[in-house]
């Protein structure tokens, strides 16, 4: 019976059911494999990465990687298993057992590492996301089409893309497990990233779980829209705000007027923060 091939399978697509026992399976040398350049993981766990070493030094490698034949004889391109060739090449071995698929197109090589990092749960959050929405802006597909591939739903797919939405400062904390996938949902129902790092500086300094993280946001959703400041706004202004938000703990907008008066506006989102800003302002 012929094998099927296609997309959108997991890895019956990348390692077709005849090579589980060994057929199929070419030994290939290491240095003539060059990195997926589509690999949607960026960071690998170091320690992890040892272990798997040894593991490969004790036992060898069990579950061959996946290949690609590319326009350079004697070439090839890696689709899945980077981990394993890493570990390969620190246990100094030669040559390392492959699947060699015949050159794929840019978008199978990306959906196909896809599919397998995802599988086995390999990606994190931030990886996952840059790597569907390389699928929509690199190779036009819909976020459908990227469900129907990688077995997700189609909200699965919309609401994982929303997270490069958030600040940089977010997305790091987000990458580093600073903060959960669900802290960082709950950080997307602000716009601004100003806004969304003061949320996260929150989390950290007074540890809130995802559920407080919702309340504060909801409480910022309710407040009234704040002006656009113009870049023409004094520095002297700017820095008065940071000295005055280090101090009393919470975000405060200085207003002023060419007359020289104003106003200063403390921010609150919560009656319990209210109690504190309260109590620390008479007790000053």
């Amino acid at each position: 019976m012929a094998i099927k091939r296609g997309l959108g399978r997991g890895l019956e697509a990348l390692i077709p059911s005849n090579t589980r026992d060994g057929q199929g399976v070419s030994q290939i040398a290491i240095t003539s494999i060059r990195l997926n350049p589509w690999q949607p993981r960026s960071t690998v766990d170091t320690e992890e990465l040892a272990e798997l070493a040894e593991s490969i030094r004790k036992h060898g490698i069990l579950q061959p990687i996946v290949i690609a034949r590319t326009e350079n004889t004697g070439e090839f391109t890696l689709i899945a298993g980077q981990r394993r060739l890493q570990a390969a090449s620190i246990v100094e071995m030669h040559t390392i057992p492959a699947v060699v698929r015949d050159t794929p197109t840019d978008a199978e090589m990306l959906e196909l590492a896809l599919i397998e990092n995802i599988q086995r749960s390999n990606l994190n959050s931030l990886e996952t996301a840059h790597a569907y929405n390389s699928l929509v802006e690199d190779f036009g597909m819909s976020h459908d089409e990227i469900s129907k591939q990688v077995g997700k739903s189609r909200t699965t797919i919309s609401n994982t893309i929303r997270l490069l939405r958030l600040s940089e400062s977010v997305q790091t904390a987000l990458s580093k497990g600073r903060i959960t996938e669900g802290h960082a949902r709950a950080i997307l129902g602000i716009s601004k990233p100003d806004d969304q790092e003061y949320v996260l500086s929150k989390i950290a300094t007074e540890r809130l779980n995802v559920r407080q993280t919702e309340k504060i946001v909801q409480g910022m959703g309710n407040t009234t829209r704040k002006p656009t400041y113009g870049a023409e706004r004094p520095r002297d202004e700017i820095d008065l705000e940071d000295r005055l938000r280090n101090s009393v703990g919470t975000k405060i907008r200085l207003h002023r007027t060419r007359n020289g008066s104003g106003r200063l506006v403390i921010y609150f989102y919560s009656n319990e923060e209210l109690d504190s800003l309260t109590n620390r302002l008479i007790d000053s």
